[in-house]
């Protein structure tokens, strides 16, 4: 994380050790996960900010798959990107000028092939870079 200047964490940050590592590392915007149970009291559910000119919007659930890019547009209209979490699958599209982004998850993949992180850069009001990287595992 050295080369980063904030961290966005779309919940499940579990524990609040986690949650003061991170922040003392890099100035850090996270919300409430499902398994955020000790952080109610300081993580919001939703989290609107701008960095670099770009409106963002941060949000654990989003609920089913089916209607969630509508149902991005209606709760974020101004959000160019919604980054979002809960599923544990990385997803990194644009639906008509907003970039839904789920990082996918660096320690419990679930589902998905691999651990991931994500990687946004903002310049001068526009999403210059938006990557999902794949952590490659060690073996013994």
């Amino acid at each position: 994380m050295s080369d980063v200047d904030v961290v966005l964490h779309a919940g499940d940050v579990v524990d609040a050790a986690t949650l003061e590592a991170i922040a003392t590392s890099k100035p850090l915007h996270a919300v409430l996960g499902n398994n955020d149970h000790g952080l109610r009291a300081v993580l919001p559910k939703r989290l609107e900010l701008v960095l670099a000119d770009v409106p963002i919007a941060l949000v654990h659930e989003t609920g089913t798959t089916a209607g969630r890019e509508r149902r991005m547009q209606k709760w974020f209209p101004d959000a160019r990107v919604v980054i979002f979490g809960h599923s544990h699958m990385p997803c990194n599209r644009w639906v008509d000028r907003q970039l839904l982004f789920n990082p996918g998850s660096s320690t419990w993949k679930r589902t998905a092939p691999s651990h991931t992180y994500g990687v946004l850069e903002f310049a001068a009001g526009e999403v210059v870079l938006h990557e999902i990287v794949a952590i490659a595992q060690r073996t013994a």
